[in-house]
C-alpha cells in the first residue's frame, strides 16, 4: 500500500482516481494545492492537463521527501509529456492511461 497525494482540480476525475487507486489498497489524499501532505507521500499523482508550467514549478520548489511523481497530461498535447519529463518527473502518462492502469502505476512507482 502506497500513500498517495492526489493534486487533481478536476474533482470528477479526481474522485475517480481516488476510488481507483483506494481500490487497489492505496492510501489517497486528494488536494486542491500541493503543501505539507506532500512530503509524507509515496508518490505524488499530478494532473498536467492545464497550468501546466505552474504546476512544474510548484513541483520542483516542493521538498518531496522520497516521493516519487506520477503525472498524467491531454494525449494530444505530446509536448507537455516531454516538458514533464525533462523537468525530472518519474512517470507522465496519458490522462485515459490514468485512468485503466492508475494502481499499478503507483504500485510500479512505490515498489
Amino acid at each position: 500500500m502506497a500513500r498517495v497525494v492526489a493534486w487533481i482540480p478536476d474533482l470528477l476525475f479526481g474522485s475517480n482516481v481516488v476510488g481507483s487507486l483506494s481500490a487497489a489498497g492505496h492510501q489517497v489524499q486528494l488536494v486542491s494545492e500541493l503543501g505539507l501532505a506532500a512530503p509524507d507521500a509515496d508518490v505524488l499523482v499530478v494532473d498536467l492537463t492545464s497550468d501546466v508550467d505552474e504546476r512544474l514549478e510548484r513541483i520542483a520548489a516542493l521538498p518531496r521527501g522520497g516521493a516519487r511523481t506520477l503525472a498524467f497530461y491531454s494525449h494530444v498535447e505530446t509536448e507537455v509529456r516531454e516538458r514533464a519529463e525533462h523537468a525530472g518527473l518519474d512517470l507522465v502518462v496519458p490522462r485515459s492511461r490514468m485512468a485503466r492502469e492508475g494502481g499499478a502505476l503507483v504500485e510500479r512507482l512505490a515498489g
